[in-house]
């Protein structure tokens, strides 16, 4: 089921690992990969313009089928032209297809093999949320690649319950792929399972039957054990096509990158940069540093003397300490530009090490329990 505006190719592979450099390309441009997204659930990177997101070398963003739909709703963003249009984004966009809010806002919905009821978080309306609707709102807002709307389980979750997840899943998908009528966007399946590797391997041998644009690993990132989504990522890439991209969702911290890269994921995206900045924190030497601290009062360095981005060159720490502390957004926003910059880099930087022959050397320190500072 290859879409005749999206290519994939494979351009270099480590020799000890199963780590691999790859282009995607969309109809609206290429991205590099390993490769992290940053996410714009409702059109917009909080705080942050379209031209600040390019300096970041951001090649994809993530939006929210779900979200979106409530707010401003699809057929404003398609009357303007289409999400890229609406939010002066020029760039690939990948659409989330709303199977996460499906988690999230569990108190708030009632699943059925037919779809989701949710009460709407913003003002109590009933939305009907079914795989066709998910496909035909991503249709209207234009997106490179859209999410097969799934369902994702929680952790702790029984094996039966898992299971049904799956079932509603793959089902959900074969219906997603039915109603979707767009030669110019690639969606992509998604592979649930939870903890319980048997369903892993089932779910990623049904989806992987569809022979789609890109698979991606879901049910991650949702309350598991660190050294579970380890594994789970571990024995389930090998279970999907090599000629195709594959996608971890919900996952932007360094160590886990590194090791997911080391497994053979291409993509990531996470809130975490983001909501990292707006609660005044900075990602820095793989930790986080709180501005709010009195120590960075009188600091007059950068916040980091390697980084390119805006916050690290012309602000000091003092100052955007000042900032937090006074609860100003600029402080906000420069924080949120360095920690999105800062996981790019750390992708853009694997990359590298994967085509120049030394991803193993370089990121062993990541992938294990002991701390690694700058060895990108």
């Amino acid at each position: 089921m290859k879409k005749p505006f999206f290519d994939f190719q494979i351009e270099s592979r480590c020799k000890s690992t199963l780590a691999r450099a790859c282009s995607i390309k969309t109809p609206n441009g290429i991205v590099n990969t390993p490769r992290f997204m940053p996410v714009g659930t409702l059109g917009t990177v909080k705080g942050i313009t379209s031209k600040q997101l390019e300096k970041t070398r951001a090649e994809m963003i993530l939006a929210n089928t779900f979200h979106l739909h409530i707010q401003p709703g699809e057929k404003i963003v398609q009357d303007a032209g289409g999400l890229h249009k609406f939010m002066n984004w020029k760039n690939p966009i990948l659409t989330d297809s709303g199977g996460f809010q499906v988690f999230s806002l569990a108190k708030l919905n009632k699943i059925d093999d037919e779809g989701v009821s949710f009460q709407s978080p913003r003002d109590g309306k009933n939305i009907f949320l079914t795989p066709e609707k998910a496909i035909e709102i991503q249709m209207a807002l234009g997106s490179d690649i859209a999410m097969a709307f799934d369902q994702c389980p929680p952790y702790p979750a029984s094996e039966s319950d898992v299971e049904e997840a799956c079932n509603r899943t793959h089902h959900w998908l074969e219906r997603c792929l039915n109603a979707h009528k767009k030669d110019d966007q690639a969606v992509f399946g998604i592979v649930q399972g939870g903890c319980f590797p048997h369903l892993r391997e089932l779910s990623a041998k049904i989806v992987s039957g569809f022979d789609l644009p890109g698979i991606a690993i879901g049910g991650v990132s949702v309350g598991e054990p660190i050294n579970q989504m380890h594994k789970i990522v571990r024995e389930t890439c090998p279970l999907l096509p090599e000629d195709r991209p594959r996608y971890l969702m919900g996952i932007g911290t360094l160590r886990e990158i590194a090791v997911a890269v080391a497994n053979g994921v291409d993509l990531f995206d996470c809130v975490i940069p983001t909501r990292l900045g707006r609660h005044g924190s900075a990602m820095v030497d793989g930790e986080i540093w709180n501005l709010r601290n009195s120590r960075f009062k009188d600091d007059y360095r950068p916040l980091d003397s390697s980084c390119p981005c805006e916050a690290c060159n012309g602000y000091t720490r003092a100052y955007i300490h000042h900032l937090i502390r006074n609860k100003e957004l600029l402080g906000l926003t420069l924080l949120s530009l360095h920690n999105l910059t800062h996981l790019i880099r750390f992708t853009g930087s694997i990359r590298q090490a994967i085509l120049e022959g030394c991803f193993s050397e370089d990121f062993a320190p990541w992938q294990s329990d002991s701390k690694a500072r700058h060895t990108w």
